[in-house]
């Protein structure tokens, strides 16, 4: 039998810059370590004022034209990058979605709690998916489960966007809503 080797991939986490004899490019624009621009320079002329300083010549912007390249510590430079990645990584807001469900028949004080519930998911900033599922014969009162679920959202403490309009998706009638103001 025969064997396949397959290769691993491996995702590309970091992004990469070009350090001093990695720069292939004739000519950059480099920014000395004061952040003070030296103007358009040949590779070579930069790289000889970088090691002059006992700096690095790090690629900051490959896509603009000519290329910026600075004149600081490539380790000092990789230390400030991870550690803002970290800083965008916990400030990053999660946003949960919720989830609500009701039948189109629901009692007012079912309905009642429900809506405290969904007023205090809104509070905290949460998505809301309100969901209705339609059981056996009941599936011929869609239009009454709809009006139920707009009902619902209009009785509602807090003002809230309609993320997603209400879908009908087989025996399930659901929508999305997060909270806002009304538009």
């Amino acid at each position: 039998m025969l064997r396949v080797r397959r290769k691993k991939v491996f995702k590309k986490d970091k992004k990469f810059f070009r350090v001093n004899d990695q720069i292939r490019i004739p000519e950059v624009m480099v920014i000395d370590e004061n952040g003070e621009s030296l103007g358009k320079l040949e590779t070579h002329k930069a790289l000889a004022i970088a090691k002059e300083k006992e700096l690095d010549l790090v690629e900051v912007n490959p896509k603009a034209n000519p290329s910026i390249c600075k004149i600081q510590d490539y380790g000092q430079f990789q230390y400030q990058q991870a550690k803002k990645a970290q800083h965008q990584k916990t400030h990053a807001k999660k946003v949960e979605i919720k989830g609500v469900r009701m039948s189109y028949k629901i009692g007012a004080h079912d309905l009642d709690f429900k809506r405290k519930q969904v007023d205090k998911f809104l509070k905290k900033g949460n998505k809301i998916k309100i969901e209705t599922i339609l059981r056996g014969r009941e599936r011929q009162y869609t239009r009454e489960a709809i009006e139920k679920i707009n009902q619902f959202i209009e009785s509602l403490d807090i003002e809230v966007i309609v993320e997603s309009p209400i879908k009908k998706q087989g025996a399930r009638i659901s929508t999305i809503i997060a909270p806002g103001s009304k538009e």
